[in-house]
């Protein structure tokens, strides 16, 4: 049995290291998918004041800032009964829905597109033929042009020439697991340039709502405050300017390069590669005048005829194979790795990750993108539909093929183009709100009033899934707080039970070409969007230390 270690596994946001036991035939058999960081947010909450809890929560991550303030918020409001305006729902989700088209365009583009884009190979490419490519898959190519092209191959050589590879160093270039041709790697690649300047636009859009971005501030116990931007017709024009430039760079970049993606493909979707174990989660939600963007419900194995109700009572979270003591779930408790530095994973009762286990009815469960598309699919959700079918016509695909690597990235493309059209919608509405003056932003509530102890939770979908928050506040102080965030769904680690999480379980049966190279590894993790949760530091404005931690 030989054994491959990962560590990290992501590009830009680390610490999540993969295990995985190769038999003769180099198919992997066994995978431990391990979270190498330590949060502590919930500790650093503990005993402050509720409203603080959303500008804390934020910093749990510097990409997801906006998902866990605005449920960090959501969960108090929960607590205290306070029910917040329409038009403060509907700013909060025009940030929210706004994050969704960055991240999910940051995603493909920069941080995983490289698993399938050969960088090398595109700078044999004939930009005349790029522009003949272009338009199999697109009426109308983003920025196709034979002079565009031989522009991108220039800076591509320029990178190569000074040494100073940047983002495209220390990549497998040349592995048989590429299989674009050069002219397709070429377009890739342009795009993956041009997102650059999107996700910096894009985040604008969040920015003119949320004050700024990342780490909004606008949020606050009760509403929003900021209905100067909401009142202010060219705060609102500059939104939907935004939008417009993102609908276009959606529609004529990144669909089409999802559709170019499944043709090159093909053969890896149709045979499952990356197909879990079928059990997929959604909470649902963004309600709009004619339907609601996500259904929630629970499939079971693939089973898409029998959608089962959610119900957040059948969850449960573990932690016998993670790092906290068994008697208090939130206490660290490290144990060593073997001498080789690999995990202990040797018996059930071996910890080998920061990440604890949620369960669904006893269930491992898959979140994110294609649960939701799923879900809401065969629930027959008529916003969405539309869109699955085209794109499922299009590529000739079955439902069933994008329960797959390459699958999922599909279902966040057809997602991403889904929201930006519904985003005019979520405007409108707000706009007519407006119209007819109600500007009503934030539910007056007097905090000295409010119940000295409650409890409450917030679930949201965000772009990598099901984001969960949980709170229970004493003397009118937090004494507990919990998260379970999407990666924790999909990155868990097994139970005594031996039950693989869906990082895992995708892993399992699949052939490396080279293992020595397991580019087929990171392209079924990097399709599950991880975040594991940036590293976090408490300091105070003059630098004095306010608390040191040990892990024993």
């Amino acid at each position: 049995m030989k054994k491959i270690i990962i560590d990290p596994v992501t590009r830009v946001e680390g610490h999540l290291r993969v295990e995985v036991l190769l038999d003769e035939n180099n198919v992997i058999e066994e995978a431990y998918v391990s979270g190498q960081l330590f949060r502590g947010i919930e500790t650093i909450l503990k005993n402050r004041d509720p409203r603080d809890a959303g500008l804390l929560a934020g910093r749990i991550c510097g990409v997801c800032t906006n998902s866990h303030f605005r449920t960090a918020v959501s969960c108090v409001e929960d607590a205290y009964g306070i029910e917040i305006p329409d038009n403060a729902r509907s700013i909060r989700d025009l940030m929210s829905l706004a994050l969704f088209i960055q991240d999910h365009v940051v995603h493909f583009y920069h941080l995983h597109s490289l698993d399938y884009v050969d960088v090398t190979s595109a700078l044999q490419a004939d930009a005349e033929v790029c522009s003949k490519i272009a338009y199999k898959y697109s009426a109308e190519p983003f920025r196709n042009s034979k002079a565009h092209y031989e522009n991108v191959k220039e800076k591509l050589q320029t990178f190569v020439d000074s040494g100073r590879l940047g983002p495209f160093a220390n990549g497998y270039w040349g592995h048989a697991a590429y299989k674009l041709s050069a002219e397709e790697n070429l377009i890739l690649l342009s795009h993956y340039l041009d997102a650059l300047k999107f996700q910096s636009s894009i985040s604008k859009a969040i920015a003119i709502f949320g004050g700024k971005t990342p780490h909004p501030q606008s949020i606050v116990v009760g509403g929003i405050t900021s209905v100067a931007d909401m009142l202010n017709p060219s705060r609102l024009n500059e939104f939907i300017f935004i939008l417009k430039e993102a609908k276009e760079f959606v529609d004529r970049a990144y669909l089409p390069d999802m559709k170019l993606l499944t043709a090159a493909y093909r053969d890896e979707i149709k045979s499952g590669q990356g197909r879990g174990n079928g059990n997929f989660i959604a909470v649902g939600g963004y309600a709009f005048s004619d339907g609601r963007l996500f259904e929630s419900g629970v499939i079971m194995g693939h089973d898409f005829s029998n959608i089962q109700e959610f119900d957040p009572k059948n969850i449960t979270e573990h932690i016998e194979r993670s790092w906290y003591r068994e008697e208090d779930p939130d206490t660290p408790y490290y144990t060593d790795l073997n001498r080789d530095g690999s995990l202990k994973t040797e018996e059930n009762s071996d910890k080998y990750s920061w990440i604890k286990a949620p369960r669904y009815e006893g269930k491992t469960m898959e979140c994110g993108p294609l649960a939701r598309m799923l879900i809401s699919y065969n629930k027959n959700n008529a916003l969405l539909k539309p869109y699955v079918d085209t794109f499922l016509k299009e590529t000739g695909l079955e439902l069933i093929d994008l329960a797959s690597t390459v699958g999922r990235n599909a279902a966040r493309a057809i997602e991403t183009q889904y929201i930006t059209d519904l985003l005019f919608k979520r405007v409108s509405d707000l706009l007519q709100h407006i119209k007819y003056y109600d500007t009503k932003t934030w539910e007056k509530y007097d905090f000295s009033t409010l119940p000295q102890t409650a409890e409450g939770n917030a679930f949201f979908e965000v772009p990598r899934g099901i984001l969960s928050h949980f709170i229970k506040i004493e003397e009118q102080k937090i004494s507990h707080y919990s998260v379970i965030a999407p990666t924790t769904w999909n990155a868990t680690p097994k139970n005594r039970d031996g039950a693989r999480g869906p990082y895992e379980e995708a892993l399992i049966g699949m052939k490396l070409e080279e293992p020595e190279k397991p580019l087929e590894v990171l392209k079924v993790l990097h399709s599950f969007d991880p975040c594991l949760a940036c590293a976090v530091h408490v300091i105070d404005a003059r630098g004095r230390e306010l608390g040191r931690y040990k892990i024993t």
